[in-house]
């Protein structure tokens, strides 16, 4: 893997990792795996605390060399690429300290000066969200308004990549459906985006490929619809009884399927939930009952990240 990716119309992917190991003493937190993350996309790595997240994060920001395996991002070797190659890609860390006496537009024109082609400081405010603050002393923003100017401090000298580290940790609901606006217009500028999360909404809405870590090794990769063999589970059809009716009384062979739920409501687990609802519905009619808080689904994302990490780790 020693091709040069700059050109953006490459095929290349923008991260290449193969058979990548690292371990601290006898301990083996990264164990041999494999990361394909292509131009433009949204890609989630999720996993349990002490997965071995963090690790790999750093050895493809070039801040940790690694024991073993071939790593590519944009093209070069980050345990031996330069300034150039930094330039190309932004950090959003879990934390970050701010001079509090600078203004946000001050602090983002001082990153800018640290680039060779940085993008418009105005620009980059708005994208953000911080253009009615750019007057505003760090000091003075709120814990969600210091998240945006991380991003846009990132944003500045217009990277290829961007690494988000839990970027949204500690938001309050509209806050972080802001962010996800942001992060989407990152996509749409042609950004490509390595984020680490432990919100599976967050993940569900933004990635376009997830990889789960589990104790140092990979343990499923695809979409956010696949992972996991997520789009061959069987739908859940959920409902609450009408009166005076048991879940003997289901016709067409539902009775047999259905089971009480710890929601109180009967659960109908089935491969063809078009036809299993035309009969629940047309039964129901029969019992005068609206089935008002009837709902169908597939286990979510969050159901299959558990199953895979086992439990090690409740996600948010």
């Amino acid at each position: 893997m020693t091709a040069t990716a700059t050109d953006e119309g490459s095929d290349l992917p923008v991260i290449d990792v193969r058979g990548l190991r690292k371990a601290y003493g006898e301990h083996e937190v990264v164990r041999g795996i494999d990361l394909d993350v292509k131009r433009g996309e949204v890609f989630a790595f999720l996993g349990p605390n002490g997965a071995g997240k963090t690790t790999t994060v750093e050895i493809l920001e070039g801040y940790r060399p690694r024991d073993a395996g071939a790593v590519s991002v944009l093209g070069e070797d980050p345990a031996s690429a330069g300034g150039q190659w930094r330039s190309r890609i932004g950090l959003v860390l879990q934390s970050c300290t701010m001079p509090a006496e600078l203004t946000v537009r001050e602090l983002v024109e001082l990153y800018a000066g640290y680039y060779p082609r940085p993008r418009p400081s105005a620009q980059t405010i708005d994208l953000v969200g911080l253009a009615d603050k750019s007057d505003a002393r760090t000091g003075q923003l709120s814990g969600g308004q210091l998240r945006r100017l991380d991003v846009a401090l990132a944003l500045i000298g217009d990277p290829d990549l961007v690494f988000l580290d839990e970027p949204t940790t500690g938001f309050d609901p509209s806050a972080r459906h802001h962010a996800w606006d942001v992060i989407s217009n990152l996509r749409e500028l042609g950004k490509t985006i390595f984020l680490t999360t432990h919100y599976m909404d967050e993940a569900q809405t933004l990635a376009d490929h997830v990889a789960v870590i589990v104790a140092g090794e990979i343990v499923a990769q695809g979409t956010p619809e696949t992972l996991g063999g997520r789009d061959r589970e069987l739908s859940d059809i959920a409902f609450t009884l009408p009166a005076g009716t048991a879940p003997g009384d289901l016709p067409g062979g539902l009775a047999a399927e259905a089971q009480l739920g710890g929601d109180g409501r009967i659960h109908v687990r089935t491969r063809d939930p078009a036809n299993s609802l035309h009969v629940i519905s047309g039964w129901a009619l029969e019992h005068d009952s609206s089935l008002a808080d009837l709902t169908v689904g597939r286990p979510t994302l969050e159901d299959i990240y558990l199953r895979l990490t086992d439990g090690q780790e409740n996600p948010k």
